[in-house]
């Protein structure tokens, strides 16, 4: 047991006549937070984040069907009114994925201008981003159909092989080089995914030093789900999306970043990205779970944009407009997408 000498103690405070060191060299001014009383150069000023936080909704993606969450949407129907509901409550722009009769994920021109038309047409400086990954035979060109009807503004790149979840998820780089051609070549703008912070690397060999794509780019940090970048705890959040960000910075400076609510870690790593002046992507694809201490379901993507916004005027860093955001990434403006889309399909 650890003795206390509380005699040389009481001898110490007698000394000190029970008082701390005190000596106020600044005074009147005891303390500021933007400046000393003994130089003129600023000490605190404010930090170089972006005022408006992006927040994109993801509505379906996908992975799950209704066994896993039944709020999921996944008709068109559903999938658009979803959609619809959080661009009228102010999210900045939506993510879709679309889905067939069976509720599985499909690349499918007409299910995606059954989503996306409307959409365009009720709300005219949304820029809206699909998912496009060919992974059946006819979907490749599927995907060139997509791309030429200049229904989307942008469309992710994912430069990654990975296992996410149980199955294999890997771009072989001919067509992770092509797809971003072809992405460009339409007009939009192609978003980099990564998945791990060794993604980054993938995307810089290929994409960046190819040329392909310029800096600065827009990136999609999506880590948390299983094979992704692992956040089981807090600590591994924290490190990891750090990391991950870091190493995007290290190549891209400037580059617009988006981190995507995922797995457990769900709207804490959303919290983490907009402490850090990232942006941030939340819904119903990357994961069906709240909060990664409990098991409370999502019950619409309304909800999880209800809690983008509290979070936003926590961080003090208002929503970005539809137009802002389209203006961040670099989308064309809307008249020139509008044009295209129309020569694109004829209408």
């Amino acid at each position: 047991m650890t003795k206390i000498d509380w005699d040389r103690i009481k001898s110490g405070v007698d000394r000190e006549r029970a008082r701390m060191i005190w000596r106020p060299y600044g005074a009147p001014q005891i303390m500021s937070l933007e400046a000393s009383a003994l130089h003129d150069a600023p000490i605190s000023v404010p930090w170089n984040i972006p005022e408006k936080l992006a927040v994109s909704v993801a509505i379906t993606g996908a992975f799950f069907r209704h066994p896993q969450n039944p709020n999921q949407p996944l008709t068109p129907e559903a999938i658009g009114d979803s959609a619809n509901e959080v661009l009228e409550a102010g999210a900045s722009t939506v993510h879709i994925h679309v889905r067939d009769d069976e509720g599985f994920n499909v690349l499918s021109f007409e299910r995606f201008k059954q989503v996306i038309e409307p959409l365009k047409k009720k709300f005219p400086s949304l820029a809206v981003d699909g998912c496009l990954v060919p992974a059946l035979d006819g979907e490749w060109e599927i995907m060139k159909r997509v791309l030429e009807s200049g229904l989307l503004d942008a469309a992710p790149v994912n430069a990654t092989a990975t296992y996410v979840g149980d199955s294999l998820f890997a771009k072989p780089a001919p067509v992770l080089m092509e797809k971003t051609r072809l992405i460009v070549e339409s007009g939009a703008v192609p978003e980099i995914a990564v998945y791990t912070d060794g993604d980054v690397s993938n995307a810089d060999r290929f994409l960046i030093k190819s040329g392909l794509i310029k800096t600065p780019a827009v990136w999609l940090i999506l880590p948390a789900l299983p094979g992704c970048s692992p956040m089981e705890n807090p600590r591994q959040m924290i490190d990891g999306l750090t990391r991950s960000a870091a190493a995007i910075r290290d190549i891209d400076p400037d580059g617009v970043i988006m981190v995507c609510a995922a797995g457990r870690a769900s709207m804490y790593v959303a919290t983490l990205a907009a402490v850090m002046g990232l942006h941030i992507r939340i819904g119903m694809e990357d994961t069906y779970w709240l909060w990664p201490h409990r098991d409370d379901r999502i019950q619409s993507n309304r909800q999880t944009f209800e809690l983008a916004t509290q979070l936003a005027a926590v961080v003090g860093r208002p929503v970005a407009t539809q137009q802002e955001y389209r203006e961040l990434i670099g989308a064309a403006p809307p008249e020139n997408a509008a044009s295209e889309r129309a020569v694109a399909t004829g209408t």
